[in-house]
């Protein structure tokens, strides 16, 4: 399979004919090529992008609402195929990709096609001056969206539905470990009706794509998703541009159980926010602290839950858990296995690579629990992004707040506990941008979405993303 990117409405080749291997983690075997775009494939993108913006930008409110719903629907019609896409792509198990993510993506779009129309501004009236004020929101222009590998899809259409909503045309770069479904996505919006340069999609490395999408002088804005560090790259080389920046980051994201919680409830839930996508989301609660008095109990209960999960094929239904997405994460994440072994650390269960009947080749493991007895370890203050979770107890609620605000990351976090009181204090001094209490990854899009700390910069969702792909401008008209 060969791979494009998608400009100016029309597939095309890498001006350099440079391209990279893309590997089906499940069974470790390439099975397609992208390329590997250079500043030139970038240019050619933004060309696109300025000539189709003053068109787009002046289109109609309703006639742009009407291109994203469609789009919608054509994912909605296309979920098999798009859902098959991920699953070999990513390495998640189809069954997750089928019930999630796709239809999350066809959400994305329905989603801000809706919030377009509602979206509003502001005014505000001097009568003793004889004046009024009024906010526009205006489009942007050029944006740049840099979406991981995760939830390829899902993240995807998180950024560029509401980029395009708002009026902006868009330079796109899946990641280049997960390609598939943005490629697929490409020819959907153009049945759709989205006009020639309104969305380019080029593919490549983000030391060279990436990097010349961020650095671009006319990009005036830039959406990314991904690790602290490249963040903080980002971060330093569009400074000095003066783009505007969103930055969704990595998590440690602590998980608190206190003893009055529902303890079944809690249970089911704390297993699936542990491991759901191997563990490869950046709101899995990898830091589980536990109220002293129920330790032992939860303890035993969860390892063997645990145990019972299916790591296999991702195209199987009885697969819980499928591959993780290269063999070069796998390894970084065993790593951290044996740095807990040299601490001696008390590993509960799993730990262990994986081979699997016809993915013997795949990048699987077996999902684990550590027990750390210090929050300082380097398991419980680094982002390991894999099926690796910490336990700890705790006595007290003081010790259970200072230990899940002790990290460097502030993304979310979980408290369970059925004391009104103690869930609103929690929930006031959690240093995280999101805090579920009594459960996990409940999300309604009206709501903003974004982290603290090293976890990120500004807010994605609902009206918050819509501030941040437009640029407001204050109007005075004095009428006396």
């Amino acid at each position: 399979m060969t791979i494009k990117n998608y400009i100016n409405g029309a597939y095309c080749m890498p001006s350099s004919q440079d391209w990279l291997d893309v590997i089906n983690p499940s069974v470790g075997e390439i099975y397609g090529k992208l390329p590997n775009s250079n500043r030139e494939d970038v240019q050619l993108a933004y060309e696109a992008a300025k000539k189709a913006f003053p068109e787009w930008s002046k289109t109609s409110v309703e006639k742009r609402s009407a291109i994203l719903a469609k789009i919608a629907d054509l994912i909605e019609d296309n979920l098999e195929v798009l859902a098959k896409a991920e699953s070999m792509d990513n390495g998640k198990p189809l069954s997750l990709a089928k019930a999630v993510d796709i239809p999350r993506a066809a959400t994305n779009f329905r989603f801000f096609s809706q919030a377009i129309t509602q979206f509003y501004s502001e005014s505000h009236e001097q009568i003793a001056a004889k004046s009024i004020n009024f906010t526009l929101r205006q489009p942007i222009g050029v944006v740049g969206c840099i979406s991981p590998w995760n939830l390829p899809l899902y993240l995807f259409t998180w950024k560029i539905a509401p980029a395009l909503a708002a009026g902006n045309c868009v330079l796109a770069k899946p990641s280049e470990v997960t390609p598939y479904t943005a490629f697929l996505l490409a020819e959907l919006c153009s049945k759709a009706g989205l006009p020639k340069g309104v969305l380019n999609i080029v593919n490549g490395l983000g030391s060279s794509t990436g990097q010349a999408i961020v650095e671009h002088p006319n990009i005036k804005a830039i959406s990314f998703t991904g690790g602290t560090k490249t963040g903080a790259h980002i971060a330093r080389t569009a400074a000095p541009l003066f783009k505007k920046l969103s930055l969704e980051l990595g998590g440690k994201n602590p998980n608190i159980i206190f003893a009055d919680c529902d303890y079944d409830k809690m249970l089911t839930t704390t297993v699936k926010s542990a491991f759901a996508n191997q563990g490869q989301i950046c709101l899995c609660g990898s830091r589980i602290f536990v109220e002293a008095s129920m330790y032992e109990q939860f303890k035993t209960d969860f390892v063997k839950k645990v145990k019972q999960l299916k790591v296999g094929l991702p195209s199987k239904k009885d697969s819980d858990l499928g591959a993780l997405v290269s063999e070069d994460h796998l390894e970084k994440v065993l790593s951290y296995v044996e740095k807990a072994k040299q601490e001696k650390m008390n590993i509960l269960c799993g730990g262990e690579k994986l081979t699997t009947e016809n993915g013997k080749n795949g990048y699987y493991m077996q999902p684990t629990i550590i027990e750390v007895s210090s929050n300082d370890c380097i398991l419980n203050q680094e982002e390991i992004f894999g099926p690796i979770v910490t336990l700890m107890a705790f006595e007290n609620d003081k010790e259970a707040l200072a230990l899940a605000n002790t990290t460097s990351y502030g993304l979310s976090a979980t408290v369970w506990t059925n004391n009104l009181k103690r869930s609103l204090h929690f929930s006031e001094h959690l240093e995280t941008g999101i805090v579920w209490v009594n459960t996990w990854m409940q999300r309604d899009l009206r709501t903003p979405f974004g982290g603290q700390k090293n976890s990120g910069v500004g807010r994605e969702g609902g009206f918050e993303v819509l501030r941040f792909f437009t640029e407001a401008k204050n109007i005075c008209i004095n009428y006396e």
